[in-house]
C-alpha cells in the first residue's frame, strides 16, 4: 500500500454502523455522510487553474468575477453561468474548475488539523476508498503530452492552451494486487468501498500513490475515528466534501481561514438542480 502506517482491512465490520445511517436520498448530505450528528458543513474544493502558473482560487473569488453568489447549496455550473451541469464551460470563467471526488491535499490537511482536536482516538481511524478507482487496479493508460516549440514533448499536469497529443498506451501497475482487491467492502447505495486503517496523521502519505508514469493523489471518500466523533465524506461526483460532527467541530471548520466552508442541514440536496439562487 502507499504507507506502512496504513493497512488494508480484511474485515469490514468496523464500518457496519454506516449503512443504517447513510440513509438519505442520493445527492443529499446524509446520502454521503451518516445521519444523527448534531451539525454538518460543506467544504468547497478549491478551483484548479488551467495553467501551472495560476494558483488555486476560492469559489468566492469566482463569484466576484461572474457576478453570482456563493451560498450553502451553490452549484459550480450555476456559479459560472453555465446551463450544462456535467461538463460546464462559460465565458464568464475560463480559468479552471474544482476537482470532483477528491479534496486536494492542502485543504485536506487543514481540515485534519481541525479534526484531530475533536476526537479521542486520532491514532485509530478508518479510511474508505471507492473500489472503482483506476489506480487501485492498474491497466493500460494513454500518456498525455504537450508540444513546446523549443523543446521535446514532456508530461504536464495541466495543459492550459498548449498543444496536446496522446502517445501510445503505457502499462501501469495497480496499487493493490489481486488478493488485496478481494478484500471485504463497505457496501452503500451505489458505491462499494475498500477499507483501510491507520492514524489520522498518516493521511498525507495515504492520499498519494506512486504509479509511474502517473503518480497522483486521491483523498478518502469516507473517513472517521474509532470514537465516531465525526465523519468526513467526499462523494466521487461531488466537488465538495462534507463533515458531520458536533457543533464545536463544525464551528471550528467554518472558522478556518484555510477552508471555504458553509453550514448545511442533513436533508439538504447537493444535486445539480439544488442551486436556486444563481438562476
Amino acid at each position: 500500500m502507499w504507507t506502512d502506517r496504513v493497512r488494508l482491512l480484511d474485515d469490514a465490520s468496523v464500518a457496519s454502523w454506516l449503512p443504517p445511517r447513510v440513509s438519505g436520498a442520493m445527492g443529499t448530505v446524509t446520502g454521503v455522510v451518516p445521519a444523527g450528528y448534531p451539525a454538518y458543513t460543506r467544504v468547497l474544493h478549491p478551483v484548479d487553474a488551467e495553467t501551472d502558473r495560476a494558483p488555486a482560487a476560492r469559489w468566492s473569488e469566482v463569484a466576484r468575477v461572474t457576478g453570482r453568489r456563493v451560498h450553502p447549496l451553490v452549484q459550480w455550473h450555476r456559479l459560472i453561468g453555465s446551463a450544462e451541469p456535467w461538463n460546464p464551460e462559460s465565458p464568464l470563467w475560463p480559468e479552471g474548475r474544482p476537482n470532483q471526488g477528491s479534496l486536494a491535499t492542502p485543504p485536506l490537511l487543514a481540515l485534519c488539523r481541525v479534526l484531530v482536536e475533536h476526537t479521542r482516538t486520532p491514532e485509530d481511524c478508518t479510511f474508505a476508498l471507492w473500489e472503482g478507482f483506476g489506480h487501485l487496479h492498474g491497466g493500460m493508460r494513454m500518456l498525455l503530452t504537450a508540444q513546446h516549440p523549443s523543446r521535446a514533448p514532456r508530461r504536464i499536469p495541466r495543459l492550459g492552451r498548449r498543444r496536446a497529443r496522446w502517445t501510445s498506451g503505457v502499462p501501469v501497475p495497480g496499487a493493490l494486487d489481486d488478493t488485496e482487491l478481494r478484500a471485504p467492502r463497505l457496501e452503500l447505495p451505489g458505491r462499494d468501498y475498500l477499507l483501510f486503517a491507520g492514524p489520522l496523521d498518516a493521511i498525507e502519505d495515504f492520499v498519494r500513490y506512486e504509479s509511474d508514469p502517473f503518480p497522483g493523489e486521491q483523498s478518502p471518500n469516507l473517513f472517521w475515528p474509532a470514537d465516531r466523533s465525526w465523519c468526513v465524506g467526499t462523494e466521487i461526483d461531488f466537488d465538495s466534501t462534507l463533515v458531520a460532527g458536533d457543533a464545536d467541530l463544525i464551528a471550528a471548520v467554518l472558522a478556518s481561514r484555510e477552508l471555504e466552508a458553509w453550514p448545511v442541514l442533513p436533508g439538504d440536496s447537493l444535486r445539480y438542480d439544488a442551486d436556486t439562487v444563481n438562476g
